[in-house]
């Protein structure tokens, strides 16, 4: 270890409170969303790469820390490079899919398995590595020795499920025929099946809650600003806990919502009932598209409270648990209860205008988010940033990575 990547000592004094601040607007972004949307359509998808840099960089220009904003310096021209890269692999993948080439499909799908942890942490690099603030860029440290390590959920999937699925198709019975000139039964599923299908249900689900508790781990853990390193409490237990209590939500937002619908169906049939009248014609296809509307709106608006719910709990956990070294610490005053309620009034005004309220709601949902947090730290910051700055090293990153310029950007 170098003189550079000594910690700092945690400076004494009065404790210093800085508070995230953002000025976004739902108006002013609503034009930049627009402009990024005609573009993609008019450009068949190829205006994607622009859109994504317009939009971090949106949102980083007017997130503030301690009165300096946050800078997304990524070269468009890697950020376009990357995306053409992906587009021309998915095409392949596609053309090979409907020409019936399963070989190719095989093969691509596996190489697309051991590939995964190389593209993240190519992509968190590429993110980190142009993400500035005061001058001080953050840097992935990782190497991919331990982004593959902590990809293993990964593979386990992977293998877990081709050995199901080589079971199901051994115990699968024969599929039972019927009279010449009908179409075939379908095929029978015995109890055992959907016990197996359910066991792999579960653990594809553990597997999944692993990816995502390793992955953020090594994300904080080895995410550097000058020589710092950032600092990690959670464990895997916190994740399951907060994946079960969505699954709850879920469960009860159907409930209700199943509820709601069976008292509504009820109250129509009795006044079908009362008045004499039986659906007809029309009347029968517009029910049908009506229950089918119905059902899949149920299921937005189910799963609506229940994503909020798991978004609200992780990031309190996440932000009430890490910090930077010995230096400094976030804390996040976000109420769950409120995040929910943002989220479903978001979803519902959604869904009425067609979406185009989704800009207005994801600045919503970002400023309550962002703006509960605060960084703690003992001393004055102008030092501490000056000693950061002393650190900083010039060569970071990895250099396919960056040169390719992965970004997943949502």
């Amino acid at each position: 270890m170098n003189d550079d990547d000594t910690p700092v000592a945690a400076p004494r004094g009065a404790l210093e409170q800085h508070g995230v601040r953002f000025s976004g607007d739902g108006g002013e972004y609503f034009g930049v969303w627009m402009v990024n949307v005609l573009l993609t359509i008019v450009t068949l998808g190829l205006y994607t790469p622009w859109a994504r840099r317009r939009t971090v960089q949106y949102f980083y220009g007017h997130t503030e820390l301690a009165d300096s904003p946050f800078e997304f310096t990524a070269p468009l021209r890697r950020m376009v490079i990357g995306f053409l890269l992906f587009a021309a692999l998915y095409v392949a993948f596609e053309l090979a899919s409907n020409t019936g080439q399963d070989t190719a499909v095989t093969l691509m799908t596996v190489l697309a398995a051991v590939l995964s942890p190389w593209v993240w942490g190519s992509a968190m690099r590429f993110r980190l590595g142009h993400t500035r603030w005061r001058g001080l860029r953050l840097q992935f440290r990782a190497s991919w020795g331990e982004v593959y390590r902590a990809s293993w959920p990964v593979f386990a999937l992977a293998a877990l499920w081709l050995v199901l699925g080589f079971t199901l198709d051994a115990l699968a019975p024969a599929a039972p025929t019927g009279p010449a000139g009908k179409m075939p039964r379908l095929p029978v599923v015995t109890p055992l099946m959907w016990g197996l299908g359910l066991l792999g249900a579960v653990l594809s689900l553990l597997c999944l809650i692993r990816l995502e508790y390793n992955y953020k781990s090594l994300l904080v853990r080895r995410t550097h600003i000058g020589a710092q390193a950032g600092r990690w409490k959670p464990v895997y237990g916190d994740f399951v806990r907060i994946w079960l209590a969505s699954v709850g939500v879920f469960v009860l937002s159907v409930a209700l919502i199943v509820g709601v619908i069976a008292l509504g169906a009820l109250l129509f049939g009795g006044l079908a009932w009362l008045s004499g009248s039986r659906p007809k014609g029309v009347m029968v296809f517009v029910l049908v598209i009506a229950i089918m509307f119905g059902a899949f709106l149920a299921i937005f608006l189910a799963a609506t409270p229940a994503l909020g719910y798991r978004e609200a709990r992780m990031f309190q956990l996440m932000w009430n648990n890490i910090g930077v070294s010995r230096i400094a610490r976030f804390r996040t005053d976000l109420r769950t209860g409120a995040f929910v309620w943002l989220r479903v009034r978001n979803a519902i005004f959604s869904v009425l205008t067609l979406g185009f309220y989704r800009p207005f709601a994801r600045i919503n949902e970002y400023r309550m988010k962002s703006e509960s947090v605060t960084l703690h730290l003992r001393g004055g910051l102008e030092p501490l940033v000056g000693q950061l700055e002393q650190q900083q090293q010039d060569g970071f990153g990895d250099a396919i990575g960056d040169a390719v310029g992965f970004d997943l950007i949502s």
